[in-house]
């Protein structure tokens, strides 16, 4: 089965049942230690997690690491250009659950980003970056305490699905020529647009399904959160791109209104159920006025729609979730993506989860992970139905490689996204409670000691942050 690795003679797979994962005592869990200061990290993430298991379930559980490659690593172990080769994939379809370090972007052509390529081909569909404060953590932030949120970004689809063609080409020409000559011209609402003759051209597709799942995959997580917690926000800027990012709203409210019907709520539908709430007797046309933005300005036609939406929403779910009751449930809204960015910084507190898709994901959960300590602080997941990877998001910073000096905490706290994900929740806590008291102590590697007030000095060695954590965890 495999070429130049040895599966572990111990242990047993990870495999998944509807989505979940059926995890054993002593699971095997494929490793990537990572390209650049991978060298440094994962000795020491892997240090706290087996230390972690121990102390938890003493002897009745502990991971097996089967060591597999990707990267500059996986070149030097299998020849030149072997970035990503087929034994880790086959590795990681067997064992169901990987966990790995930062990776290079290959030189020359074939894979575009490993990361990338790793989603797709195991298609995981939900890109989930955790965003939260650890007290102590420097921060530009005026009130980094406040954040807490989780990111759930689709994974698979718009422009990361690499579909594009640079300028000049023939396909890039033919294109140009198919839309400006036929398809945009018979398209009323595109009036006389037209793409310039020297574009390069990239395909945005959004689909109903790859919504739809990352979507559900929130919902179900807002459904474990503490009552306060339990809201999901679809972000996206449909009032611009509305066949697109539009349909990425309409397709998450749909599935949150039919399949999540009991357990959900939309703002829109708590605004309609609270108004009632607040006055027994309100009309309808009342009630709509005060749902719709300036609804006395609307068409007649537009009003009886709003209208016929408030009578459908009290005859429809005034029984379950009228009378307080939708205060119980999960409640999901929408916000404009540019819109989000400015509020993560004035009311974040106001957010828990943020489903959105590719691009926006990208950008939001790193600018998210700055205000509460930046990427060496920010842990990552890829989750598909039979499969997942957990991964540091940082890069591999090669001039810092060998050195002991970078700090560990994004794929330590990937770890502790993995373990949760195992449903090894005590190993996990540990290892949060380890390191945020290492940070409350100021024990820390030179990224974050440099920014405290005053200096931490001398900082840790990367080495040293892992055993500080593993000190603290009965703190």
């Amino acid at each position: 089965m495999y070429d130049r690795i040895t599966p572990p003679t111990i242990g047993e797979r990870i495999t998944f049942q509807d989505g979940e994962p059926i995890v054993p005592d002593t699971p095997i869990v494929p490793f990537i230690r990572g390209d650049g200061t991978g060298v440094d990290i994962w000795p020491a993430a892997q240090k706290v997690f087996d230390a972690a298991v121990a102390k938890a379930y003493g002897h009745h559980r502990h991971i097996v690491w089967f060591k597999i490659y990707a990267g500059d690593e996986a070149c030097e172990h299998y020849g030149a250009y072997q970035y990503l080769p087929e034994d880790t994939l086959t590795a990681i379809r067997e064992y169901g659950i990987a966990i790995k370090g930062p990776l290079t972007t290959p030189v020359g052509g074939g894979i575009r980003s490993l990361n990338v390529a790793l989603r797709q081909i195991n298609d995981l569909y939900a890109c989930v970056r955790p965003c939260t404060f650890y007290p102590g953590t420097p921060s530009p932030h005026k009130s980094p305490e406040k954040l807490d949120v989780i990111v759930y970004r689709e994974n698979t689809e718009d422009i990361y699905l690499g579909i594009e063609w640079r300028q000049g080409t023939e396909i890039a020409s033919k294109l140009i020529d198919l839309l400006n000559q036929d398809l945009i011209p018979a398209t009323p609402e595109h009036g006389r647009k037209q793409i310039r003759l020297d574009s390069g051209i990239g395909i945005k597709p959004i689909s109903k399904t790859g919504s739809q799942r990352l979507v559900r995959r929130a919902i179900k997580h807002a459904l474990r959160l503490p009552p306060h917690k339990q809201q999901v926000t679809l972000v996206h800027k449909g009032n611009i791109m509305k066949y697109t990012e539009g349909a990425f709203r309409d397709w998450g409210y749909e599935l949150a209104t039919t399949e999540f019907r009991q357990a959900c709520i939309t703002e829109r539908e708590s605004w309609i159920l609270s108004n009632r709430e607040a006055n027994p007797d309100i009309s309808l046309e009342e009630n709509a006025r005060r749902v719709e933005p300036g609804y006395d300005s609307l068409t007649p036609d537009r009003k009886a729609e709003v209208c016929e939406e408030v009578k459908l929403t009290l005859d429809t779910i005034w029984d379950s979730h009228g009378q307080g009751q939708w205060q119980t449930k999960v409640m999901v809204n929408d916000r404009i993506a540019d819109s989000i960015f400015q509020q993560l910084q004035t009311r974040p507190d106001e957010y828990s989860i943020l489903a959105t898709m590719n691009l926006n994901g990208d950008y939001l959960s790193d600018a998210a992970a700055a205000i509460v300590g930046g990427l060496g602080m920010g842990p990552g997941a890829n989750i598909g139905d039979t499969c997942a990877i957990f991964e540091a998001t940082h890069g591999t910073a090669p001039k810092h490689a060998g050195l002991d000096r970078i700090n560990p905490g994004s794929v330590i706290l990937s770890g502790v996204m993995m373990l949760e994900f195992m449903g090894w929740q005590e190993a996990a806590d540990l290892i949060k409670q380890g390191l945020g008291a290492a940070i409350s102590n100021r024990e820390v590697t030179y990224d974050l000691a440099r920014l405290m007030t005053p200096p931490a000095d001398p900082p840790l060695k990367c080495s040293e942050f892992a055993e500080a954590i593993i000190q603290h965890f009965d703190d």
